[in-house]
């Protein structure tokens, strides 16, 4: 894990001297001789650990950790003094210093101070991200179905789980890629470290770079402090990229040299900063086609797929449809507070026998739904949307009364998009309003 030092010291020798032993131990170090330049890095760039003399012309050590508590409460902040006071190391302590040593330095002392502290920040980080994952579990077992085409893939993931490889997920919407991102996380040396999915399709394109990347205080209009961003923010651990194949080609050159290099460079900023990030991505557009086109970068789809995974589609996987809906039913009965506790052969049958042009996601909200309508303790068919009772309807002019995803998703969006509004006709098919969008102005398909 990459890991970012600033020392400001004013005696150049000394300075020198313990950026040194910090670089032969692979840190990254930043050295200022006043609080003054020390502030201007800051505004530029974030730092794991700031080791600062007390002692400073102009701006003190105490004064510079003062102004810095207020706006970065979580930085770890060690003081360095020739002065063996315990009223000044009290007070420095007292400002929200990690620690406090003596001159003349020690320097394996300070090395062991900086790796307590970066190791208290590991442990608060993951404490964090424990609590968050409460109630959740990603590893295999949360994958749920038999069929074979869904025990392949299964396969396919446990072997490459816990490697360095970037990985792509190729699937239609709702076939669960993000979970499948997670249990490739939770089942690699880096589980203990972020998670952090990023939908590249909900992120406005002015703001995707500054949310991945970062940016400084005052870098463009709205930028009143710093912040992180989500790729530093996810340092040692997992990125998942959904929907990677929305994101515009000046953005794909910038993101190639994240995988290139392993740095990033917030917006505004001069510095780039070291991470170690291991990226898994996920669309369900057609990249060969996207680069042929001009649309997506060839160099970047090379870097993205070293593996590549197919998730299957739920109508090619029907068999798991019943242990999907058993899973659904406990899930919202549960957090529903009704006692819906199964379902009519009829009702399953229907779920069976329909297309499921949204996948698992379609069939998720369809079992909440009704959950929700259920007066009973069993679903009926009575409680399933129009969709599903006329989802054979549309097969009548196609081969053997069957269509494609395609056509199904036209001629469901024509039946039902003037008595739904676009968020309900989105979470219906399970896809995006963008995606709703895109796909009506391809087939023409103006709203009623």
């Amino acid at each position: 894990m990459a890991k970012n030092i600033l020392i400001i010291e004013d005696e150049g020798t000394l300075r020198e001297s313990l950026k040194r032993i910090f670089l032969k131990d692979d840190y990254s170090v930043d050295t200022a001789d006043s609080a003054e330049e020390a502030i201007n890095l800051i505004e530029t760039g974030s730092y794991d650990v700031i080791i600062s003399d007390i002692i400073l012309p102009g701006i003190s050590g105490i004064e510079l950790l003062n102004r810095l508590h207020e706006e970065l409460p979580d930085q770890i902040f060690i003081v360095m003094t020739a002065y063996a006071s315990v009223e000044t190391a009290v007070k420095a302590l007292r400002a929200g210093a990690y620690d406090y040593i003596m001159k003349p330095i020690v320097h394996e002392e300070l090395k062991q101070v900086v790796r307590n502290a970066l190791r208290q920040r590991q442990l608060q980080t993951e404490n964090v991200l424990l609590r968050r994952e409460i109630g959740k579990t990603y590893d295999f077992s949360s994958i749920i179905g038999i069929s074979p085409a869904l025990k392949s893939v299964i396969e396919e993931v446990r072997k490459i789980a816990d490697t360095r490889s970037n990985v792509l997920l190729l699937g239609e919407t709702g076939t669960g890629k993000e979970l499948f991102a997670r249990v490739i996380h939770r089942n690699s040396s880096r589980q203990a470290m972020p998670f952090i999915p990023i939908n590249c399709s909900v992120i406005p394109e002015n703001l995707l770079e500054s949310e991945l990347f970062g940016h400084v205080k005052g870098s463009f209009t709205g930028a009143v402090t710093s912040k992180k961003g989500l790729f530093e923010e996810a340092n040692g651990g997992t990125v998942f990229l959904d929907e990677i194949g929305d994101i515009n080609l000046s953005f794909q050159i910038k993101l190639l040299r994240v995988l290139e290099d392993q740095i990033v460079r917030p917006v505004g900023s001069t510095k780039t900063l070291k991470v170690d990030l291991r990226l898994i991505t996920a669309t369900n557009k057609d990249l060969d086609r996207e680069i042929r086109e001009g649309r997506f970068r060839e160099d970047l789809y090379y870097r993205i797929n070293a593996i590549t995974i197919n998730i299957p589609s739920l109508r090619s996987r029907q068999e798991d449809v019943p242990l999907l809906v058993k899973h659904f039913l406990d899930k919202y009965s549960q957090e529903l507070g009704k006692e819906v506790e199964d379902i009519t052969e009829e009702a399953l049958k229907y779920l069976m026998n329909y297309h499921w042009p949204g996948n698992i996601r379609e069939l998720q909200n369809v079992v909440e739904r009704a959950i929700l309508i259920c007066e009973n303790s069993r679903i009926t068919s009575d409680n399933l949307p129009k969709s599903v009772h006329s989802g054979n309807s549309f097969g009548k002019d196609s081969v053997e009364g069957k269509l494609s995803i395609e056509d199904y998703t036209k001629a469901f969006i024509r039946e039902y998009q003037s008595s739904h509004n676009e968020q309900q006709l989105a979470g219906m098919l399970g896809i995006t309003r963008k995606s709703l969008w895109e796909k009506r102005k391809k087939w023409g398909l103006g709203k009623k």
